[in-house]
């Protein structure tokens, strides 16, 4: 395997200095401490290359959002250009908040076990008093609740013999936040593509994308996770299957993060990895797949907020569209606007207020809407709007899923 190590993600030296990056930042807007993405990245870089004691620790207030990238009209990969700095100069080891946060797998194993104790224990006040004030953890935060039955478990038990029928078949990336906190994102995810004639497949040494990982400087073990992704992703395209995933952070951490920041070839397998929603456009698009929907759908008022990294990937377009498929559904798309959590980051008691401040357009524009639903593919996000608005959120799949008439898609998609 083709490794990158210690080499730059870009070259900063396409910046024509346009500022454009900052003008687009969420963090500079709120934080003065924060220098901005063109001095954060390309300025900067060319100062760290000369002397490494030039790195400033604010860049730790970077986002990691990739909207400077996605504005950027030389393609400089500032955001990666920024988390590179952080892994290569930043001081002191990673300490053990950082470390819990970031070990999604370990922390869920352990919590899905416990999960009636551990979700009354993180609503307990006193609880979050002391996380806050002993770990640096802000007790304004909600944790999302963690489930007593993993996805997998419920896969395993419930729908993985049904799935040898479907010739078509996918690999489904579910990620942490299906395994461990919503399940019911999977069994959608199950459902919808089970009707549509996809059989579904799950990669059986899955480990956390390590997007956690990578924004908490534990480079190693992100890497090693990696590696295991990897691997299991070749395994699943060699038997001929595309690997999806319903979280646009997930894909886009094993698209993009893989070769730029951890330096692990990817390129035989790429074009193969993507979200579930531009998967199933394009399918219908080509006329192999049909969604028929139910009679009588409530005319919901749907808001659809574009998670940043989805931005990034560029597909938001194809969930949008798959919304307005749906009869009678009204279908608002919310300005692009960052929701301020970007994963551990909105838990960490210094950068809470920060969080907040940068996602307040976003919970105001909602509110504007007073939407039925808030829909978006980012399961971060939608901790963040949930706690921060009244509105619930649901991510394209599921809204998919309880849309079609089950029974008639089958049949339309056995012919």
């Amino acid at each position: 395997m083709l490794e990158f190590s210690n080499i730059s993600p870009n070259n900063f030296e396409q910046c024509v200095k346009c500022t454009v990056c900052t003008v687009y930042c969420p963090v500079t807007a709120v934080n003065p401490l924060y220098p901005g993405p063109k001095q954060a990245g390309p300025d900067g870089e060319r100062y760290r290359l000369k002397r490494s004691d030039f790195y400033n620790e604010a860049l730790k207030y970077c986002l990691n959002c990739k909207r400077c990238e996605v504005a950027c009209p030389s393609g400089v990969r500032i955001g990666d250009i920024i988390q590179q700095a952080r892994i290569n100069y930043s001081h002191g080891s990673v300490g053990l908040r950082d470390r819990l946060l970031a070990s999604t797998d370990m922390m869920g194993g352990i919590a899905t076990r416990l999960s009636p104790t551990i979700n009354g224990i993180l609503r307990f006040i006193p609880v979050k008093i002391v996380l806050d004030q002993v770990m640096g953890i802000d007790r304004h935060r909600t944790f999302p609740a963690y489930t007593p039955r993993k996805f997998t478990t419920w896969f395993r038990r419930h729908a993985a013999k049904n799935q040898q029928r479907y010739l078509r078949r996918v690999s489904y990336f579910h990620g942490c936040y299906v395994n461990y906190n919503f399940p019911r994102l999977g069994k959608d995810f199950v459902k919808l593509f089970n009707a549509c004639g996809i059989g579904v497949d799950l990669m059986p040494g899955e480990k956390c994308c390590g997007v956690a990982k990578i924004a908490n400087r534990m480079i190693k073990q992100a890497t090693d996770a990696a590696r295991i992704n990897l691997r299991e992703i070749r395994h699943a395209v060699d038997s001929g299957n595309d690997v999806v995933a319903t979280s646009s952070t997930c894909i886009l951490t094993m698209r993009e993060e893989y070769p730029h920041l951890l330096g692990l070839d990817n390129a035989d397998v790429r074009d193969n990895i993507m979200t579930a929603t531009r998967y199933l456009y394009q399918l219908i698009e080509r006329g192999e797949v049909k969604l028929v929907f139910k009679q009588n759908i409530p005319p919901y008022h749907l808001a659809y907020h574009t998670p940043c990294h989805m931005a990034k990937l560029g597909w938001g377009v194809y969930s949008i569209e798959l919304l307005k498929m749906i009869p009678g559904v009204m279908i608002t798309v919310l300005d692009n606007n960052c929701c301020g959590i970007a994963g551990t980051y909105g838990f960490k008691k210094e950068n809470y207020d920060y969080s907040q401040a940068i996602g307040k357009t976003l919970f105001d524009s909602i509110t504007r809407e007073n939407p039925d639903f808030v829909v978006t593919d980012c399961e971060t996000c939608k901790w963040q709007i949930e706690m921060s608005t009244p509105y619930r959120v649901v991510n394209p799949i599921s809204i998919l899923a309880d849309t079609i008439d089950f029974e008639a898609t089958r049949q339309a998609n056995s012919k």
